[in-house]
């Protein structure tokens, strides 16, 4: 038995275009196929795998929540670190960079309009070869 690997999370907005916008443009992802629900969103895919799956809240009376709630970020593990860092500058998109302590972890993070923490994770030594 086993859990497995987290599969998607899901976030509820009043902003869906600027949402889509910030994981298109500032953290590449890609906008997909989406199952024909009878409520407006979109499915944001990262390896082909939709692993964002957005809510439009904005026609209902759903309050927009400020942020993540209990659930204090969300991580990648990722590759790529340099070019996401040049990205993310390009794009305009506000990040912190940090080294975990050691020196084998480097993080890249970033906050959605929504207030979701976005933790993108490099293996420094696949990053430097």
């Amino acid at each position: 038995m086993s859990i497995g690997l987290l599969d998607h999370f899901n976030i509820r907005t009043r902003h869906l275009a600027d949402t889509v916008r910030f994981y298109e443009d500032g953290l590449g992802l890609t906008s997909g196929d989406r199952p024909n629900f009878a409520f407006p969103g979109a499915w944001m895919y990262s390896e082909g795998r939709p692993v964002v799956h957005l809510v439009d809240i904005s026609r209902t009376q759903e309050p927009q929540k400020p942020d993540s709630g209990v659930v204090h970020h969300v991580a990648f593990a990722s590759r790529g670190f340099a070019s996401m860092k040049q990205r993310l500058e390009t794009s305009g998109v506000e990040f912190n960079v940090r080294q975990v302590p050691g020196g084998d972890l480097w993080q890249i993070f970033v906050t959605d309009p929504n207030g979701v923490v976005i933790e993108l994770n490099y293996e420094a030594a696949k990053e430097q070869g």
